[in-house]
């Protein structure tokens, strides 16, 4: 493996080639000139249309819906790049999916997230970087080093300037027990109280509430999350904090998923504004006005050009 390329590049497949742009464009560089399409018969198709002999090549694709799609695409490009002679091959996730399937919950599961690590370092990827992944410990699912950003540190300053004046009337919630880590350093990072909802879950994507631990009466709450699948537990934690006296919910996460009736959810729910980052590409019918989305863009940018560089990027993890 090389440890440096003599020029950085930057390409990407399908599923958010906007993303990718804005982080070309934050770094000053084109996009790498390549074709990413489909067979008739549904199979991938990848064409690179330029030279990179010796680069440091880094793929953007998130592997959000169609995961599968998405994925093979990665895949495909990354091999694509690793016989051309790229001399690093970066691949940039900004969401990883699979990264639910991260342990045996139950007999005869699968650990997907830990093959589709496999798959990735087999295919040719000399390095990952990724942000938020469900569960930190997949770091170790991969053979080769990860970079694992955070989204909480883009979400920040939002809350800072909306609450700076009141910030003793904000109660920044935890939505389930596997999030407190998160939301705890969330709370701290801003000086706010912290709250949880204890929820059992009888089967998947649905949720129940059973009580909410801290003080949420008469305060102003923030719902902090990794993602928003179905919206259901996001939702439901909701009204719970609502019936118990708050003035106001809102949420934030880093990657919309917003599959099912998520949409739908949000929109009938008591939220009153949902912050997400852009790792997943919403098109226009999940535009909804209670959506607000930040770019991730420069910090990604950013950890590019230090993995270029040789150059710490810890920084950036807090």
């Amino acid at each position: 493996m090389n440890l440096h390329g003599k020029d950085i590049k930057i390409f990407a497949g399908n599923s958010n080639k906007e993303l990718a742009a804005s982080i070309a464009e934050c770094l000053g560089l084109p996009m790498g000139k390549s074709d990413v399409g489909m067979f008739s018969d549904g199979e991938i198709s990848v064409s690179i249309h330029e030279s990179v002999r010796g680069s440091d090549v880094f793929v953007v694709q998130s592997t959000s819906s169609p995961v599968n799609r998405n994925l093979m695409e990665m895949l495909i490009m990354i091999d694509a790049f690793r016989r051309a002679s790229a001399g690093r091959i970066t691949a940039v996730i900004p969401y990883y999916g699979y990264a639910r399937q991260d342990r045996k919950s139950k007999a005869r599961d699968p650990i997907s997230s830990k093959l589709v690590a496999d798959l990735i370092a087999k295919a040719g990827a000399d390095r990952v970087l990724t942000m938020d992944l469900h569960a930190p410990q997949i770091q170790g699912f991969f053979d080769v080093p990860v970079d694992h950003m955070l989204g909480m540190p883009i979400l920040w300053p939002y809350y800072e300037q909306k609450f700076k004046d009141m910030k003793d009337q904000v109660v920044v919630m935890s939505p389930d027990l596997g999030s407190v880590n998160r939301a705890r350093q969330f709370a701290e990072r801003l000086d706010m109280p912290l709250a949880i909802v204890d929820k059992r879950r009888p089967k998947a994507n649905v949720s129940e509430i059973m009580n909410i631990i801290g003080e949420v009466d008469g305060k102003h709450v923030i719902i902090v999350d990794d993602m928003i699948d179905t919206a259901g537990t996001l939702c439901n934690a909701a009204k719970a904090i609502k019936e118990r006296g708050a003035k106001s919910v809102c949420a934030c996460a880093t990657h919309a998923v917003l599959s099912g009736p998520a949409l739908e959810r949000i929109t009938d729910s008591v939220l009153e504004e949902v912050l997400v980052l852009d790792t997943i590409k919403l098109p226009a019918e999940k535009q909804i006005p209670k959506i607000k989305q930040l770019s991730v863009a420069p910090v990604f940018a950013e950890a590019i050009a230090r993995i270029y560089s040789d150059k710490p990027i810890s920084s950036l993890f807090v």
